[in-house]
């Protein structure tokens, strides 16, 4: 089990991320448009580095939904390979079936 700091700071920052999602989009727009003017495109770069840090999609982390692990995440069913074992085992994943010999 992750520490519960760790798992609330994913929480904040995927908050901030959202929040900002928009406005850092329009910014990016501006940067990356060569027809702009070199100063309007500077200033908009500047306006982006004020943004908080945390709000920049790249600086999330997926994590499992049950118990906060960040590292063997598969995706598609947002869980961590030790609790996608688990759930396996106990028959909650339609389709999965555990192997042994």
């Amino acid at each position: 089990m992750a520490k519960k700091s760790m798992i609330e700071r994913e929480k904040k920052r995927a908050k901030l991320v959202e929040q900002y999602a928009a406005k850092r989009a329009a910014l990016k727009e501006i940067v990356n448009d060569e027809s702009k003017p070199m100063e309007e495109r500077f200033r908009a770069s500047l306006k982006l580095a004020k943004l908080p840090r945390n709000s920049s999609a790249t600086r999330l982390h997926n994590r499992c939904q049950l118990t906060g692990r960040p590292h063997a995440y598969y995706r598609k069913l947002k869980v961590s390979r030790i609790a996608l074992r688990d759930l396996g085992s106990a028959g909650q994943i339609p389709g999965l079936v555990k192997s042994s010999w």
